[in-house]
């Protein structure tokens, strides 16, 4: 083989492996910041509803701090390789999303959108061909809410809030019924998507 071809093919080479070496330093910062707002988040299972306000405080500047790694992404990925790499975050962006969408609700009782979503974390529409936050994530990030609602919902009947399923039952159920309308090609958002009528069950169970 020519030379002149083998030490371009090594500077191609060397040139990929520092490119992931720079995205997974940006992916390992993003995991840090997920785990620690779901570690605080999981406190509202064991936090009377006059404290979580105060709680949802202690995530915000956490979630706030996602946009300085979607901004360091958005700058090393090269133009027209988003696909290529974001099996690299995805895990991670949609657990910060899951966790932007539980603090939503817990402030408004509303869903969180889409293009709120990518604004709260940071993603501009410029940069789709390097970072996006694509619909299926979002969704998977929506079905992960359900699940932890699920969990509230038992959990505040033993705290004495016997409001919350009430309230909770109300938006699962609607969210249940906008997703039954969407045409899930997605094996396993599909599955994810039919496990939710047994967290609708729990939550009507702790209802009872």
């Amino acid at each position: 083989m020519d030379p002149q071809l083998l030490e371009n093919l090594n500077g191609l080479l060397d040139k990929e492996v520092d490119l992931r070496e720079k995205i997974r330093e940006q992916v390992n910062e993003l995991d840090k910041k997920a785990r620690t707002m779901v570690g605080l988040l999981n406190k509202i299972h064991s936090t009377s509803p006059e404290a979580i306000p105060a709680l949802l405080d202690t995530v915000r500047p956490h979630l706030s701090g996602v946009q300085s790694v979607t901004l360091s992404l958005s700058e090393i990925i090269p133009q027209n390789q988003f696909w290529r790499w974001k099996d690299m975050w995805t895990n991670s962006l949609r657990t910060v999303v899951f966790c932007a969408a539980l603090v939503e609700y817990l402030s408004t009782r509303a869903l969180l959108s889409l293009p709120d979503a990518a604004k709260i974390i940071g993603v501009r529409e410029e940069w789709s061909d390097r970072i996006a936050l694509p619909v299926e994530d979002y969704l998977h990030a929506l079905i992960s809410l359900v699940n932890e609602l699920s969990r509230l919902a038992i959990n505040s009947v033993t705290l004495g809030n016997f409001e919350e399923p009430l309230k909770i039952s109300q938006f699962v159920k609607e969210l249940f019924a906008g997703f039954s309308m969407l045409n899930l090609k997605n094996d396993l958002l599909r599955r994810r998507y039919d496990s939710l009528k047994y967290d609708i069950k729990k939550i009507e169970e702790g209802q009872s």
